[in-house]
């Protein structure tokens, strides 16, 4: 019997690195692909644990889905900065860079 690939296994694994790269991108596109990475992920290893025998690449699956929990928590993190930052400097003080620098420069 010739062992199949399991489906999606490159793009789970894609799917985790994109997480990780794009965490900086205000936490929302990379908590996108970390969650769907781990969905997919979730989804191959229930196919992989019901015949085993069956399929190969599961290393793959299971690095990708480490790195997209990784990546929702490092999202997770900088969308925490980014609505922390917001509430206690507002939009419009965010907005205007010598404010900002004021603002700064006072507190240090």
């Amino acid at each position: 019997m010739e062992q199949q690939k399991l489906p999606n296994a490159t793009l789970i694994l894609v799917f985790g690195i994109i997480s990780i790269v794009t965490c900086c991108c205000y936490g929302i596109i990379g908590l996108i692909f970390g969650v769907i990475g781990l969905i997919l992920a979730n989804k191959a290893l229930k196919l992989y644990a019901e015949n085993p025998e069956m399929y190969e690449g599961v290393q793959n699956v299971k690095t990708g889905r480490i790195l997209a929990i990784i990546g929702i928590v490092l999202n997770v993190l900088a969308l925490a900065y980014y609505i922390w930052a917001l509430s206690f400097f507002g939009w419009e003080t965010l907005q205007d860079p010598q404010r900002m620098q004021e603002i700064l420069e006072q507190y240090q």
